[in-house]
């Protein structure tokens, strides 16, 4: 599976030249319209853009040569580009026509014809990237010392494809005879078998091995090159585009209309998280037709969700087949390639598909509403997952696409657990050496859209279409480069309180946090501070508080208080600097720089959120005797916890707390 996965992650590569090519083509298309016929600049453009086209299999052996090997490096592109000239020169018709003594050129079989195809390219790009990760270090004999490393990879990669080129030419008539019989059958069931098609490639996007799927309908493997015949306006009317028209009407209204109902099925406390997971995802999906981010939002919580949204996927696609309607895209099928694809001389009524996506967009609301409802489905912002993507909740000293890569590493179990992280268009692709110690709640707080765990050691996080700028992040922080730029000013000032309260459990991510405090604060003269009492009750020392992190002194100095009452109290002047998501506690900096931290209970976090009301914000400013939140003692009892709340100050060992 693994293998796959990485396959599925380097054949986008490739695949993500397509839109290049689109918008080339697409602006030839519509300059052509409007003039009223073919002129210089719309074939100037057309040229460029069917010159990325026409040579897609090339691409793909470069891009999948690039994209196996363990090291990005152009010694594996090049090995790749020989691979691809050794094979597609000895399986060509006229070499094919020598070797075997066939005198009409016209008798060679046609397999031979189609070998220069995106399944050869893929091929040759494993060849490539095989030999690159095999022979890039051999040292040879000094006196071949000048081949040695790297300049071996290529002549090596040139004697494996002589040997590949003489298994081809009795393998690929035999595959290529399969494709075409796969491709016809699926042509000969018609709209169904279009149908067909879209159910399995929705079906098949949680292993990524959609883009193998892809490939026979939408590249020149089974004769069938939707996409490229589409783009390059070389198909037939009212054919061509047949693999693609459906898929519009899904991602532009279907899946926007179930962020809707997920977004109104969210429980009123989390709806504000989920309006901003559901709005971006369907901004994704219906301008640039990404629509993982959504799909993975429920892929795995509320999986019969998505088997009707394959199904649905189906049905469109066989619906816009059974149409007279044709439409095509370089990337997937979003507002931007519709407009592009809008005057394309294979374009066939494309209106149609807008009809069709209202349509849709109701049909996915109400199923989507009504399933979540009836069935008390999981999905986002319902249910007793902290789902919530509040970066205020996880600790770190970064900004920006480095903070966000601080969060997911501390959440992946630490530098020492990634053994490997790459990416795809969306998705994060890791190896992990314990995937036990992946914490999937703190990932979602820190912005992924779902976690996947295929198998082994293989961990994937869904995060959007930046995900490359946070992959480049993560690896600047493991690879310990200078990311000082990235700190922000006050870093050192409020991480204890932030990492505190961002942790899943609580006190080991407070621990690690406060002892850091603690090594910059052991210059800090004593000081007495004299505080409010956050809440009426019994005052304690920390020794008498259930939990040895809190009693030991762990945490940082303070007091704790048996409660009486069940309203917390802002004890001075301050700054709220962080809230848990449940309500348990609550981060103040005070005015003299003093972080507080109050914690409502033990081990309350248990609770999750039931018992607890917050009433301020983080950011808020507070004065002495400010509510800051109320708690139900006797519900927290009841749960078999102690209400006891230790107050403790983060970034001071040397202080001492009275409550006055």
């Amino acid at each position: 599976m693994k293998f796959f996965q990485r396959l599925g992650r380097s054949i986008m590569l490739p695949v993500a030249v397509l839109p290049v090519a689109a918008i080339l083509s697409g602006i030839s298309y519509w300059i052509s319209s409007a003039a009223g016929g073919s002129n210089i600049v719309s074939a100037f453009l057309g040229a460029a853009g069917g010159a990325l086209l026409d040579n897609m299999p090339l691409l793909f052996a470069v891009g999948v040569s690039i994209g196996m090997a363990n090291k990005t490096d152009g010694t594996s592109a090049l090995a790749g580009l020989v691979s691809w000239l050794t094979i597609t020169t000895l399986l060509a018709p006229a070499t094919m026509q020598k070797l075997l003594g066939i005198e009409d050129l016209a008798n060679v079989n046609p397999a031979f014809g189609k070998v220069q195809n995106v399944f050869v390219g893929i091929v040759a790009g494993l060849i490539g990237a095989w030999c690159y990760n095999r022979f890039k270090d051999t040292k040879l004999p000094d006196a071949l010392s000048f081949f040695s490393g790297k300049r071996s990879v290529a002549i090596v990669t040139a004697g494996l494809s002589l040997v590949v080129a003489v298994v081809l030419m009795f393998v690929w008539p035999v595959v290529y005879g399969a494709l075409v019989t796969f491709g016809e059958w699926i042509s000969t069931l018609g709209p169904f078998g279009a149908g067909l098609y879209g159910f399995m490639n929705r079906l098949l996007i949680p292993t990524g091995l959609h883009h193998a799927l892809n490939s026979v309908f939408w590249f020149d493997v089974a004769g069938i090159n939707d996409l490229v015949n589409f783009l390059n306006g070389t198909g037939t009317y009212g054919v061509t585009g047949q693999y693609m028209a459906g898929f519009f009407p899904i991602m532009m209204f279907g899946l926007p209309g179930a962020a809707l109902a997920m977004y109104l099925t969210a429980d009123s406390r989390r709806k504000k998280v989920t309006y901003g997971i559901m709005l971006s995802g369907a901004i994704a999906s219906f301008f640039v037709g990404v629509t993982e981010p959504l799909e993975f939002a429920f892929m795995f919580v509320a999986p019969w969700l998505y088997l009707i949204h394959a199904v649905f996927t189906g049905i469109s696609v066989m619906i816009a087949a059974m149409l007279p309607t044709r439409l095509g895209f370089g990337f997937s099928a979003g507002f931007i390639d519709m407009f592009l694809q809008w005057t394309n001389p294979m374009a066939e009524n494309p209106w149609i598909l807008l009809l069709l996506g209202v349509a849709w967009f109701f049909i996915y609301f109400f199923t989507f509403y009504f399933l979540i409802k009836r069935f008390k489905l999981k999905t986002p912002g319902r249910g007793d997952e902290l789902d919530e993507q509040d970066a205020d909740n996880v600790g770190t000293s970064l900004t920006g696409y480095h903070g966000t890569a601080e969060k997911f590493i501390a959440a992946l179990g630490g530098k020492q657990n990634i053994i490997d992280v790459d990416n795809c268009a969306t998705r994060l692709r890791m190896e992990i050496a314990d995937t036990s110690q992946v914490d999937e709640h703190a990932l979602k707080r820190a912005g992924a859209a779902g976690t996947i765990k295929p198998g082994g050691h293989s961990v994937q996080v869904v995060y959007g279409l930046n995900v490359q700028f946070v992959k480049d992040a993560m690896e600047d922080i493991l690879n310990d480069r200078n990311i000082e730029a990235f700190r922000g000013a006050d870093a050192g000032h409020t991480g204890a309180a932030a990492g505190f309260v961002g942790g899943v459990g609580g006190a080991a991510v407070a621990a690690g946090a406060a002892a850091e405090q603690r090594l910059r604060a052991r210059t800090v003269p004593a000081a007495t501070l004299q505080l409010r009492q956050p809440v009426a009750g019994t005052v304690l020392p920390l020794s008498e508080v259930p939990d040895a992190m809190f009693a030991e002194g762990t945490m940082g100095p303070g007091l704790a208080i048996d409660p009486a009452g069940d309203t917390i109290v802002a004890p001075a002047a301050g700054t709220v600097a962080s809230v848990f998501p449940t309500g348990h506690a609550i981060g103040l900096a005070l005015a003299d720089g003093t972080e507080l931290l109050i914690h409502i209970g033990i081990d309350t976090v248990d609770m999750k959120g039931d018992g607890f009301e917050t009433l301020v914000k983080t950011g808020d400013a507070v004065s002495a005797g400010t509510p800051l939140l109320r708690f139900d003692a006797d519900k927290i009892r009841a749960a078999g916890h102690s209400a006891i709340t230790p107050v403790i100050v983060l970034n001071n060992e040397n202080a001492t707390v009275e409550f006055v």
